[in-house]
C-alpha cells in the first residue's frame, strides 16, 4: 500500500478550480487500487493536508498522469499559495475500530478492499 499526502496553503478558488477538482476526485475514486482519502486542516497555520491511499504505485500513477490532473498542476499557482507532496509506502495500519478510516479493512489483510471516505477533495 501507498499513501500520497498533499499539503497546501489554500488560495482563491474559481469555477475552473472547482471543475477540475470534481473531475480529479471522480477519476481517483474510479481507479482500481484507490483505497480512500482523508483531509485535515490546521487552524494554527491554515494549511490543508489530504492523504490518499492506494494499493499500488501504478494506481497512484494513473491519477498523476490523467489529463485533468496535469492541467490542474499547470495552473495550481493561481489557486494555492504553495504545496508539498509526500509519497510513502504504508507498512501496516491498525486501530481499535472506534473511528472509520480508509485502511480499516486493509489492516492485516493485504489485498483486501478498503473503504473510501467522503473527504473533501482539493486536487490542484
Amino acid at each position: 500500500m501507498y499513501s500520497a499526502t498533499f499539503t497546501f496553503a489554500p488560495g482563491d478558488y474559481d469555477d475552473e478550480f472547482h471543475r477540475l477538482d470534481a473531475i480529479i476526485a471522480d477519476v481517483a475514486r474510479g481507479i482500481q487500487g484507490y483505497l480512500g482519502e482523508e483531509a485535515w486542516e490546521s487552524p494554527a497555520t491554515g494549511l490543508v493536508s489530504t492523504v490518499y491511499y492506494w494499493e499500488s504505485l501504478e494506481a497512484l500513477q494513473q491519477l498523476m498522469q490523467h489529463p485533468a490532473h496535469l492541467a490542474a498542476k499547470q495552473q495550481q499557482a493561481q489557486w494555492i499559495k504553495g504545496y508539498h507532496v509526500v509519497i510513502a509506502q504504508v507498512l501496516r495500519a491498525h486501530g481499535d475500530g472506534g473511528i472509520a478510516h480508509p485502511l480499516s479493512a486493509k489492516a492485516g489483510a493485504a489485498g483486501a478492499p478498503g473503504a473510501a471516505t467522503a473527504a473533501p477533495s482539493h486536487h490542484p
